[in-house]
C-alpha cells in the first residue's frame, strides 16, 4: 500500500477576483502570480509554481484538493488502490496535467462528494525565489509538510475516515472532545496526517453550507503571526476565534474571515505529529469565540470593497 505524502495544492472558487488578489497579498502574505489566464490566478508560498489556484467560478468555496504521492510508481499503485475500493476516477489528460503544472493526475469524488485529485511531480521554480505579497519576518512552513491543513465538510465522518486511512493511507483519530453548550453536544472532530505536520485534514459531520470550513497556513516566525493579526485588526476584518494555542499541533493561531465567507486560520511555531493517538478537552490557552455560535462559526460579514481602497 502507498500513501499520499502531502496536501500539495488546492483550488478555490471566488466571485470577486480583484478582492482576492488584494486579500491574498496584503493579508495572507502570499505571492500573487498571473500567467495571463483570464479565469484564474495563482498563489505561491514557496518555490513551487503555486499552492493555491484562485478560479473565477463564483462558488466562493473549495473547488478541489490535490494530494501528492511520491512518484510514478506510487501513482500507479494509488490507481490500483482506488480501483480496489470501487472509486470511480478519471485520469487527467495531458492538458489537465499542464493546467495543474504536474506530471500526472487523477480526479474523483471523496465520500462527501468533495472533488479530489491525486498527482505526482509538481512544477518547482527554483529559479524564482518566493516573493511575499507584503513584508514577512520568516517563511511559510511547507516543504515536505504541504501547504497547510483544511477542515472539510463530510456527511458521514466514519465513511470518510475509512476512505482517507484505508485507501489514501493517512493516519489519525478523534483528537478533541469539545463541549458545545450552545447546542448541547460534545464535538469530536477527526484529524488526519500524512507527514510530520500534525494534521493536513480534519472534518466534522455537522451540516455546513460550504465544503470548506477553514484553511490553515503556518509560518516559522511568531512575529509574522502577530503582524498578520495586526493587519486583520487594522482592516477590521472579522475575527471568529481570538489568538490562542491549540493542544494538538500546539500552534499559536487565530481565525478570521476571507472574502468568500469561509475562515483563514493563520499561525505558527507548533510541534510535529506525534504519530500516536491522544485526545484533549481544551486548547492550551486563548482561542476565545468572537462570533455567535461555536468556535469555527462562519456567520461573518464584512464590506470587502473597502480593502481595494486601503
Amino acid at each position: 500500500m502507498v500513501s499520499v505524502t502531502e496536501l500539495g495544492y488546492i483550488g478555490i472558487g471566488v466571485s470577486n477576483m480583484d478582492t482576492w488578489r488584494e486579500y491574498a497579498g496584503k493579508v495572507m502574505g502570499l505571492e500573487v502570480v498571473d500567467d495571463g489566464e483570464a479565469d484564474r490566478f495563482y498563489l505561491r508560498m514557496d518555490y513551487q509554481h503555486h499552492r493555491i489556484t484562485v478560479h473565477n467560478s463564483g462558488s466562493d468555496d473549495l473547488d478541489y484538493t490535490g494530494w501528492r504521492v511520491a512518484g510514478p510508481e506510487e501513482f500507479e499503485q494509488m490507481l490500483r488502490q482506488l480501483s480496489a475500493a470501487g472509486v470511480k476516477f478519471q485520469r487527467g489528460s495531458e492538458a489537465e496535467c499542464k493546467e495543474r503544472h504536474v506530471l500526472d493526475l487523477v480526479k474523483f469524488l471523496d465520500p462527501g462528494d468533495n472533488p479530489t485529485e491525486i498527482y505526482h511531480g509538481p512544477r518547482v521554480d527554483y529559479h524564482k525565489p518566493f516573493h511575499p505579497g507584503r513584508g514577512m519576518h520568516g517563511r511559510f512552513m511547507t516543504a515536505q509538510e504541504g501547504l497547510g491543513h483544511l477542515i472539510m465538510r463530510q456527511t458521514d465522518v466514519m465513511k470518510a475516515y475509512r476512505f482517507y486511512t484505508d485507501v489514501l493511507g493517512m493516519r489519525g483519530s478523534i483528537e478533541y472532545h469539545l463541549a458545545v453548550p450552545q447546542i448541547g453536544i460534545t464535538a469530536k472532530p477527526v484529524f488526519l496526517h500524512c507527514n510530520d505536520r500534525d494534521h493536513s485534514l480534519a472534518f466534522l459531520g455537522a451540516p455546513a453550507a460550504k465544503r470548506i470550513n477553514h484553511l490553515m497556513l503556518a509560518v516559522d516566525n511568531i512575529d509574522d503571526v502577530g503582524m498578520t493579526h495586526d493587519i486583520v485588526r487594522d482592516l477590521k476584518i472579522p475575527v471568529s476565534v481570538a489568538l490562542g494555542k491549540h493542544a494538538n499541533d500546539q500552534m499559536f493561531t487565530f481565525y478570521s474571515a476571507t472574502p468568500s465567507d469561509w475562515l483563514l486560520e493563520y499561525g505558527g511555531v507548533g510541534r510535529t505529529a506525534s504519530h500516536q493517538s491522544e485526545y484533549y478537552e481544551y486548547d492550551m490557552w486563548g482561542h476565545d469565540n468572537e462570533t455567535q455560535g461555536y468556535g469555527l462559526d462562519l456567520r461573518l460579514r464584512y464590506d470587502w470593497s473597502g480593502l481595494l481602497k486601503k
